[in-house]
């Protein structure tokens, strides 16, 4: 995930999301491309998700959600982190979350967070946007938590992250404006397509809603408007200057 003018191998870079599922599908092709450019890609869900299926138990489809997690990080080369106390339907934005993911920031020092729009219909995703917020600030922030030896832990050094990025999600549309674009190799869609194909919920065998037919089809939406096969769409933070991601070639 680079622009052409801070062009850089080995980019990390840290999507946060609501459930497992959600940076799955919104940021998945991109955390898969940026793992075939050398990068290191970290997905992160802060609960499992696990009040999504009509059919099965919040217990039993928990572990399932995390099976289905590990899965599609594992077929696009990424890392998986779950906050699997946490509780679907109840996310707190509260300081104990942020400041827990601030030090799980820390730890993989991204160049690059991605985060859910700040305007959902799903309160989950707009506390999850609220969160990735503060835990970047908290992150950056001197004199929290700072140990300045060389032998600290990461997540006892500051950290500032330099790009926060919002991912295009159908149920956080409302006043999303795509500004980046993300070109998809095939390789990379390939990957996170074989991926997403291993969750029930995408699949369409909870409420029916065809995710994986959605999301593939913006994926080809973008990609025209970015003159590409295919591009995944971020928005920016407010006052960060306009950028448009040139396409692979």
């Amino acid at each position: 995930m680079t622009d052409p003018s801070t062009t850089s191998d080995g980019a990390v870079v840290v999507a946060v999301g609501a459930h497992i599922g959600d940076m799955d599908l919104a940021a998945g092709p991109a955390l898969a491309q940026n793992v075939l450019d050398g990068g290191t890609s970290v997905l992160v869900a802060l609960t499992p998700g696990e009040r999504g299926h009509p059919r099965m138990s919040a217990a039993d489809y928990r572990q399932q959600k995390i099976t289905e997690g590990a899965r599609l990080a594992e077929a696009i080369g990424a890392q998986f982190e779950v906050f699997d106390d946490l509780s679907d339907g109840f996310l707190a934005d509260d300081e104990p979350t942020a400041q827990r993911l601030a030090r799980l920031l820390r730890r993989y020092r991204p160049d690059t967070l991605l985060a859910h729009w700040r305007h959902s219909i799903h309160s989950d995703h707009r506390h999850a946007s609220a969160l990735a917020e503060r835990a970047r600030f908290l992150a950056g922030l001197p004199g929290w938590e700072v140990d300045d030896k060389d032998d600290a832990p990461p997540e006892r050094r500051r950290h500032g992250i330099g790009r926060l990025l919002f991912t295009e999600n159908w149920e956080d549309a409302e006043s999303f404006t795509p500004q980046v674009h993300v070109s998809i190799s095939e390789e990379a869609y390939r990957r996170w397509h074989a991926g997403i194909s291993t969750q029930a919920f995408a699949r369409g065998e909870t409420y029916g809603f065809r995710y994986i037919d959605y999301y593939a089809a913006q994926l080809i939406m973008r990609g025209c408007l970015a003159r590409t096969d295919r591009a995944v769409a971020f928005g920016l933070e407010a006052g960060s200057p306009m950028t448009r991601l040139m396409p692979r070639r």
